[in-house]
């Protein structure tokens, strides 16, 4: 085993404005662990919370000696609590999961223990079997489209895309922190850099059980952060699955276009199939240009 001063893994628990629960959250995943036989550190980041997260977190150290914890003097949102956590990890395997008592987090040694039996997966994800989060009813089809989008960008199936827990080599994931958004997007963020990398992805089926405490999740803008960032990270990795399929559509609009001027003006252009012909051909060539660049910043 690992001496205890340098843990295999690293468990990066973001609380904010958790008080009623997260002391539960704690004992539960520190039991698990300590069961497990791997060295670990868990590492219970207080997000500028406004109630008394912080003091019982501080309260509750000395009965939790693997457990670290860190305060944010300004809320700087889920993501940049697991970016930084993150890169301050010291172990091997880097955990990433939840305060609000909806994860399994009993389950957090059997994701560490895929990783380090089988060496070429670089990340398990707890793939949720259901839906227990607020705004049920609106959530459900906008995250279906959302995953859809993602993977047919990203050329292959997505269970979960935004799940919270979930296990990766850090060696692997540290060139791709840096792009983690502040908010809830930087779980999706994570995914889509591994899959459009070729790094190799397991999801564990797991059960999600329904929040403890009020949801900090706003449906219209973490959905369009959510959108937004699928868009944003096909883009940074491969942009010509995003453009180019608009510039050739938008070529071939024109061209079925030109031939009908053709037949009914007599050889005469008229002004919109010039512009479709140009906007196609213009974002054709940005796509060009991004994947150019793409291509550059990997060499």
């Amino acid at each position: 085993m690992i001496p205890a001063d340098n843990p295999y893994v690293t468990i990066v628990l973001p609380c904010y404005n958790e008080q009623d629960h997260v002391i539960d959250e704690v004992e539960r995943i520190c039991a698990a662990m300590d069961s497990s036989g791997y060295t670990y550190e868990l590492l219970a980041v207080d997000d500028c919370s406004s109630d008394e997260t912080l003091a019982r977190l501080q309260d509750a150290a000395p009965r939790f000696p693997h457990m670290r914890v860190k305060a944010f003097h300004r809320n700087g949102g889920s993501g940049t609590v697991r970016r930084i956590g993150s890169q301050e990890a010291r172990g091997e395997i880097v955990v990433w999961t939840d305060a609000d008592m909806t994860y399994p987090n009993e389950r957090i040694p059997e994701l560490v223990s895929i990783l380090e039996k089988d060496p070429t997966i670089d990340q398990v994800v707890g793939a949720r079997t259901t839906e227990e989060g607020s705004h049920k009813l609106l959530r459900v089809p906008a995250k279906w489209f959302i995953r859809k989008v993602a993977e047919r960008l990203a050329g292959q199936k997505i269970p979960d895309l935004n799940s919270g827990l979930r296990a990766f080599r850090k060696s692997v994931a540290r060139p791709y922190l840096r792009l983690l958004p502040p908010g809830f997007s930087c779980v999706t963020t994570i995914t889509l850099a591994f899959l459009s990398n070729q790094h190799d992805v397991y999801y564990l089926p797991i059960d999600y059980a329904k929040r403890a405490g009020k949801s900090k999740f706003s449906f219209v803008s973490d959905a369009y952060r959510y959108i937004l960032q699928v868009l944003r990270m096909i883009m940074y990795f491969n942009p010509l699955k995003v453009l180019m399929p608009p510039a050739l559509w938008l070529v071939g609009v024109a061209l079925a276009k030109g031939l009908y001027d053709v037949v009914k003006y007599g050889f005469y252009l008229t002004s919109n199939t010039i512009v479709l012909f140009i906007s196609g051909m213009l974002i054709g060539s940005l796509a060009l240009l991004a994947d150019l660049i793409v291509r550059s910043r990997a060499e």
